[in-house]
């Protein structure tokens, strides 16, 4: 018996075995035929993608050790996967050469395991809901991610020049002023910009976008609406609102329920369709002057008890979505919030690692399709009794995988193979106080939506509306 053996525990099956099976559960059904590896490559596709989720999922501190990890870990998946001898520069050169289209190939297999694991969930009120939203991760201070990650303000700045600049500015004498000094600094690095659509009922990534600290998340959205399913509802809070955006929503022929605020107008009495209470209209007069046609719209009203949402949506037919089912579409939202500081705090990519560019957005990447991965197969592991209450602990989850990658030649002991402690991640169901009396220090002081502009139609506002509508008839 061998030393490795001996300090292993007793049992069926390693935990090596086990991240195969999970890894061969979630990739077996992968169409890889949109990459094409050199005949000489020492990779092969299936190999490079289970590396690279470990190399995402892995508990070391430093790049160099997950990726040492994920190598010993990816050689034992099978023979043939992965070269015989390669360094960490060659892999993230692999990486950044492929993962554009690795991630092609995911995303699609797992919404599938979505919608075929989770029929029941997978939509909700007729259709599948996604929460949009944004959020921005901090980057190493280099002169590669500051070059194409920082504000466009500073982004083409000498290095010298911002030197000289900063040892002419004096040190603010007053305290409000030092902390308006150090917003300003934290500002200028360089952070990545995340866009993301996320599945609330099964807490799960849908699809994201990256991009520089000053990126529009309203473009980011824009951009992934091909992607979406025919049947599906966006809702988002007011940094999500514009004609162009909802219109190329309508166009697509998906739906949204979004909260506006006192940054939109709305119109009444237009007269345009048969209206009821609740009908209101937007159509901004850049739009009006360009012949385009007013957007119909819902206007659902909230009071959470504390203070009134103000939500419009797509569907007119309170048949079809009712008013209480708008604002829970709403209140859901807030579950993409929850999955942000999973994937900061818990999972730790507050601040990523890499000091080059295309690194950077290799290991944000392959960070959201690890965290997606484990998620998802944490969910299909669950018990039929669980499965729909949703409250998966993603702490428990990425635990249970860190110490499944951290001892991955022995076998568990009873009640610790990777299975049972996925079972049994659940999130505890003690009663939790209520917490808004807490005098926590903010960093985000946002001032309330407040309340819409809502006006009625002007004579002129009708007259226009009624010819935009006979000339489209």
């Amino acid at each position: 018996m061998s030393h490795r053996d001996k300090e292993c525990r007793t049992g069926s099956e390693t935990y090596a075995q086990e991240l195969s099976a999970a890894i061969h559960g979630l990739l077996s059904q992968v169409d890889w035929k949109g990459v094409q590896l050199r005949k000489d490559c020492g990779w092969a596709v299936s190999g490079l993608v289970a590396a690279a989720l470990i190399w995402a999922c892995s508990s070391k501190n430093t790049l160099k050790g997950r990726f040492a990890q994920a190598m010993n870990v990816a050689r034992g998946l099978g023979r043939r996967l992965t070269p015989v001898k390669t360094s960490y520069q060659a892999f993230m050169k692999m990486l950044v050469r492929w993962t554009a289209e690795l991630r092609a190939c995911l995303s699609p297999t797992f919404r599938l395991l979505m919608e075929r694991e989770f029929p029941d969930q997978f939509r909700s009120a007729g259709y599948v809901v996604l929460a949009g939203d944004g959020s921005k991760t901090q980057l190493a201070r280099t002169r590669s991610n500051e070059a194409r990650y920082a504000p466009a303000k500073t982004r083409g700045k000498k290095g010298k020049k911002r030197r000289k600049a900063a040892r002419a500015q004096r040190r603010p004498r007053s305290r409000t002023a030092r902390a308006q000094q150090a917003r300003n600094k934290k500002a200028d690095s360089p952070q990545m910009a995340l866009t993301m659509l996320y599945h609330v009922a099964l807490r799960l990534p849908w699809d994201w976008r990256l991009g520089p600290s000053d990126d529009s998340e309203r473009q980011h959205l824009r951009a992934m609406i091909p992607h979406l399913p025919a049947d599906a509802l966006v809702t988002a809070d007011c940094g999500f609102v514009g004609y162009e955006f909802w219109s190329d929503l309508l166009a697509s022929g998906r739906q949204f329920v979004i909260r506006v605020g006192a940054n939109v107008r709305l119109l009444k009495s237009l007269g345009i369709v048969r209206e009821t209470n609740g009908t209101v209209y937007l159509w901004p007069d850049k739009a009006a002057k360009r012949g385009q046609r007013a957007l119909v719209l819902r206007l659902v009203v909230v009071h959470d008890g504390r203070q009134p949402w103000y939500l419009v949506t797509s569907v007119l037919d309170r048949q079809r979505l009712s008013d209480q089912q708008v604002a829970e579409i709403y209140r859901r939202r807030w579950r993409i919030e929850l999955f942000f500081r999973h994937f900061k705090q818990t999972f730790g990519r507050a601040k990523l690692r890499s000091h080059k560019a295309e690194h950077a957005e290799c290991e944000a990447e392959w960070s959201l399709l690890g965290l997606w991965a484990v998620l998802l197969h944490a969910q299909i592991q669950l018990p039929d009794k669980d499965k729909t209450r949703g409250h998966l602990s993603v702490a428990r989850v990425l635990s249970a995988f860190a110490r499944a990658i951290d001892e991955h030649p022995c076998r568990p002991e009873a009640g610790e193979s990777l299975h049972e402690l996925l079972s049994s991640a659940l999130v505890d169901r003690y009663h939790r106080g209520d917490k808004t009396s807490r005098n926590y220090p903010r960093k985000k002081y946002e001032s309330p939506a407040g309340t819409p502009r809502l006006l009625k139609g002007t004579r002129y506002q009708r007259q226009r509306a009624q010819e935009l509508k006979r000339q489209v008839a």
